[in-house]
């Protein structure tokens, strides 16, 4: 099951994880005998009657249910007065819901403590990454935007004691002085079929063909070729989603994959908008970023 909450521009969503378990873990059964006393952190309708992994993502499961309290992200940017093309840091820092604390305990989510997706506002510009752990806690990177323009920045991490989380932030990138700044919503056409990436093509059919919001769409895409296809970040595939008024961002990763050309992920698109998705899948060392645009619909 993957979690979503709708946000406004600032406020955030949770997301899921990965699909391939360590070889050395037992995956547990998602309807195990006996009382079902551990839960997995990021697909709650997983149980357990004993400690183990979780089949579909992999996280560890937790004894008892765990809350879903958001973990507030600050992000600040240096040097404070920047312009697209520059180079700037961004410091993330996490605090504690309870106590406003720095949080520097972290668990490890597809290899990594901390993952970083940034989108611009007209859905051009898309970037996977990964923030370096600092002492203190925080988490910096050193970053280009592009263009000016709103950008939509999203932190992904699973702070220890809490729920993994998606929290997303606005950066408002200006360009030279004396220019005009746009954030004019995009008007985007349906991009559909293959996507050519770098060493592969990746085709998307859908089921329905055409989603409807509020609604699960199973999305199966098709890699071609399909000899060297390798995990990423130990899962087979990672995608976001984002709305064409970037108020919705969607992480997730294959709901069936067995390291074959076909995968199928599975999502509830929660509005009637344009989506641009980013599906990302390494083959022979490199990694592919393919990109579709899918009208949703509302229920008629």
């Amino acid at each position: 099951m993957r979690i979503f909450l709708s946000l406004l521009l600032s406020m955030s969503l949770c997301a899921v994880a990965q699909t391939t378990a360590p070889d050395d873990k037992q995956a547990v059964a998602p309807l195990a005998q006996g009382p079902l006393d551990y839960v997995c952190p990021m697909d709650k309708d997983v149980r357990a009657d004993k400690p183990g992994y979780c089949p579909r993502c992999h996280m560890k499961l937790v004894l008892g249910v765990p809350g879903d309290s958001e973990f507030p992200v600050d992000l600040t940017i240096s040097p404070r007065r920047f312009q697209a093309g520059g180079k700037v840091q961004l410091t993330f820092r996490v605090r504690d819901p309870k106590t406003g604390k720095t949080v520097d305990h972290f668990e490890i989510v597809h290899d990594k403590f901390f993952h970083m997706f940034v989108v611009s506002q007209d859905l051009g510009y898309f970037l996977h990454d990964h923030p370096v752990p600092q002492a203190d806690g925080t988490f910096v990177f050193d970053a280009v935007f592009p263009k000016p323009g709103m950008y939509r920045v999203g932190a992904d991490f699973y702070p220890a004691g809490g729920t993994p989380q998606l929290i997303a932030r606005t950066v408002i990138v200006p360009g030279a002085a004396g220019s005009d700044l746009s954030v004019a919503e995009p008007h985007l056409k349906p991009a559909l079929g293959v996507s050519h990436c770098e060493n592969m093509d990746v085709e998307l059919a859908m089921d329905p063909p055409e989603p409807i919001a509020g609604t699960k769409t199973l999305l199966f895409f098709r890699i071609k070729p399909a000899d060297g296809i390798e995990q990423y970040l130990s899962a087979w595939g990672h995608m976001l989603v984002a709305s064409d008024d970037l108020i919705d961002l969607i992480h997730d990763h294959p709901f069936i994959a067995d390291g074959g050309p076909r995968m199928q992920f599975n999502i509830i698109f929660p509005r009637a908008r344009t989506y641009k998705i980013w599906v990302q899948f390494q083959r022979k060392g490199v990694v592919n970023t393919a990109s579709f645009t899918v009208p949703v619909s509302e229920l008629k």
